[in-house]
């Protein structure tokens, strides 16, 4: 176990899950974001140039969280880009942002979309109606309605490992160590120093949400995509390859 896995093992602390009430608008909202420990301020970063692609983070995601089929919380978009008269593959790891200033909160008519007190935004599948209102509302293409649940489905940054202290699924087996995640709270923590030293990027950052996913290497004509080929899921034999 490296330095870093092992500092955000023991450092990360336990959190109470509360239970939402099943109504229109639930009486005891703020007892719902009430959950996750404050003291905290959960984020990823992400370094695209030591992504290769493997999808490894989609698998681990989709075994760790029950992900339907056809259906991703976490994925690596690639795209076919052509930069001075030769070709090549990008490779733009996606999931949710848990943004500061979630769009998907607000549109919520049962309050079933929350953030949590340590910045991780969850869904309460026991509340959540299915209108997809969060769906539309979110501009990274980061959630789905889960064919199964018939509700809103997302990344939570595995949520119940955090609680343990173990790292994300995704980054616990991303064979390039691309993906980095910690306490944005604790300035001591790898997450904090990348974000301090490396002045990640953002996606869409016109759209004031701040991200707490950051991106280090990420091209900048890559800062609008929130969608591509995936390389490993559904294959499209005949279909036309994306050019940034």
């Amino acid at each position: 176990m490296d330095r870093s896995r092992r500092n955000f093992c023991l450092g990360a602390g336990a959190a109470t899950v509360g239970a939402a009430t099943l109504a229109a608008v639930p009486a005891d909202a703020g007892a719902v974001t009430a959950t996750g420990d404050a003291a905290h301020r959960w984020a990823m970063v992400v370094d695209v140039r030591k992504c290769v692609g493997c999808q490894a983070c989609t698998v681990a995601c989709i075994m760790e969280n029950d992900v339907p089929e056809n259906s991703f919380r976490t994925i690596v978009s690639t795209y076919e880009v052509t930069e001075q008269g030769k070709a090549g593959s990008y490779m733009l790891p996606r999931l949710c942002n848990h943004c500061e200033d979630p769009p998907c909160i607000p549109v919520c008519p049962t309050g079933a979309t929350y953030q949590r007190r340590d910045g991780i935004v969850v869904v309460d599948n026991s509340v959540c109606v299915g209108c997809a209102y969060c769906v539309q509302a979110c501009p990274y293409d980061a959630r789905f309605i889960n064919h199964e649940t018939q509700t809103a489905d997302k990344c939570t940054f595995c949520v119940h490992r955090v609680e343990a202290g173990l790292l994300p699924a995704c980054v616990e087996t991303c064979v390039g160590g691309a993906r980095i995640f910690g306490d944005l709270k604790d300035p001591d923590s790898t997450v904090s120093k990348l974000v301090r030293e490396q002045n990640p990027k953002v996606l869409k950052p016109e759209m004031g949400t701040q991200p707490r996913v950051f991106y280090i290497g990420l091209d900048p004509k890559m800062q609008g995509k929130v969608d591509g080929t995936p390389t490993l899921w559904r294959p499209a034999p005949h279909a036309e390859k994306e050019h940034a």
